[in-house]
């Protein structure tokens, strides 16, 4: 249990964690790993996806509630990798189990 918690903690640290934790979590595919290995990727994914043009809003107010919300579902997803837990993360978590339910 300790080696999967550490694979699903590793997924919540960038985008490049999330990759070196699906390598981590390829021979043994672990349910709780393969569950925060998705929540994250789908995170990192859809802040780059939405971040760009997020930027073109000339507006402190709209990128820092950006930042703030997706601060916000990352460390609800990293508590809950830290916590044992299998808890999808608000309004989008059940999307990227979905999406990536492959992995």
């Amino acid at each position: 249990m300790e080696q999967n918690k550490n694979t699903a903690i590793v997924a919540y640290l960038t985008l490049i964690g999330a990759i070196i934790a699906i390598f981590m979590n390829s021979e043994t595919k672990d349910k709780f790993a393969s569950f925060h290995i998705r929540q994250a990727l789908g995170i990192f994914l859809t802040f780059f996806a939405l971040g760009y043009p997020i930027g073109y809003f000339d507006n402190w107010m709209v990128t820092s509630s950006f930042y703030l919300f997706f601060f916000i579902l990352w460390l609800f997803g990293f508590l809950g990798a830290l916590n044992g837990e299998q808890k999808v993360v608000p309004l989008i978590g059940n999307l990227f189990q979905n999406i990536f339910k492959n992995l």
